[in-house]
């Protein structure tokens, strides 16, 4: 009996250690990073920004497919009484097509000369050394920083002077400096190895040749992704065409869609004119997300 007592694990020993052991197990898989209510939160927060986010836009395609009731809301989301008469309404009473040329050439062309523009500085900040290169530079970014309401007077003066008021060139042309653009250009290419633009000058190459043969080719994710948020900019723009474009036929669709307000329609009528300029904004970033899928993952590679 004496012996078999004694080989059995007292409270104080093994046995007892063992315990101990087992519940810092469990203490040690409770506080990992992962579990609990840490993991439920994560989920959470992105289902609360995307309800946040997409919410707005689809209340005003409901209310734009809803028909005339004195009640816009709750009665919008019976989407078994939807209805395209708003946007028959819409595109019959008011200018809104001749709105979406303005807005488109305004947009497009704009896009074409600013990623010209910046693409051809942002080449010369980069790869070129002449004085004053470094100054030029920071102090064409420091624009920034002065935010286009103070400069909003002048830009008038100035156009007005130039006889651009009413004109497509006199709305595009005060928007093509865009230092950001420039800044984001330069960035990109100072990625590229300097090897490829030693090579093409020893073979004799044009400057112009190396800029459209070599640097055009490689930075088209940038330009993409670039050209998306430009476009985007402009068609959402709203302060310089309301000054610029004074007459009703140069109006673009974000002050046409404002002067609608005045007029003697619907709030489902309005609705369904927003809903229309949303539309074109949804398919050039369909058509280039692939483009900015791609400057997202080669920003992060080093040359």
């Amino acid at each position: 009996m004496a012996l078999l007592t004694r080989g059995k694990p007292s409270p104080d020993t093994g046995g007892g250690k063992g315990r101990a052991g087992g519940g810092e197990d469990r203490t040690r898989k409770a506080l990992r990073p992962g579990r609990g209510p840490a993991r439920l939160t994560l989920p959470t927060l992105l289902v609360l920004v995307a309800f946040v986010t997409v919410a707005p836009f689809a209340v005003m395609v409901l209310v734009a497919f809803a028909p005339h009731s004195g009640k816009t809301l709750p009665g919008a989301f019976d989407v078994t009484r939807a209805t395209l008469a708003n946007f028959d309404e819409v595109l019959g009473s008011s200018d809104i097509l001749r709105w979406a040329l303005n807005s488109t050439i305004y947009s497009v062309v704009s896009v074409v000369f600013i990623l010209l523009f910046a693409s051809m500085a942002g080449y010369a900040f980069a790869k070129k050394r002449f004085p004053g290169r470094e100054v030029m530079f920071w102090s064409f970014l420091a624009t920034l920083m002065v935010p286009f309401q103070a400069t909003l007077i002048p830009y008038f003066i100035l156009i007005s002077e130039l006889g651009g008021v009413d004109t497509y060139w006199g709305m595009i042309v005060p928007t093509l400096a865009n230092s950001q653009a420039v800044f984001l250009m330069r960035q990109f290419i100072m990625q590229l190895p300097d090897e490829l633009f030693e090579a093409a000058k020893i073979d004799g190459a044009s400057e112009w040749r190396i800029y459209t043969t070599i640097v055009i080719p490689l930075i088209r994710p940038i330009m993409a992704t670039l050209g998306v948020f430009v476009f985007l900019w402009h068609w959402n723009d709203f302060l310089w065409p309301l000054v610029i474009a004074q007459s009703g036929d140069m109006h673009t669709l974000t002050v046409g869609l404002a002067t609608l307000d005045g007029e003697n329609v619907t709030i489902n009528q309005v609705m369904a004119g927003a809903t229309i300029t949303v539309v074109p904004c949804l398919l050039v970033f369909g058509l280039l997300q692939r483009y900015l899928t791609d400057s997202i993952a080669t920003t992060g590679l080093k040359t």
